[in-house]
């Protein structure tokens, strides 16, 4: 490996949506530094597989399932 061109690995914290906090070792920030999360991998549908209400925002949706309606959308 190349000397000097890799990013410092140092220790920051974590803070989560619900105030809970965590270490981890990274390269964001500098050694020390709190990382606070907007959106919280505990709650967020991407990660627990619980899908929100779908908005329909200004009729997209329902524009779309008109516009597809016989393909079984």
């Amino acid at each position: 490996m190349k000397a000097e061109i890799h990013p410092d690995y140092h220790t920051i914290t974590v803070k989560m949506t619900d105030g809970s906090t965590y270490q981890t070792r990274s390269t964001w920030g500098k050694d020390g530094d709190t990382m606070s999360l907007d959106i919280d991998p505990l709650a967020h549908p991407a990660w627990t597989g619980q899908q929100a209400k779908l908005m329909d925002t200004g009729g997209r949706v329902s524009k779309f399932k008109n516009k597809y309606a016989g393909l079984g959308f």
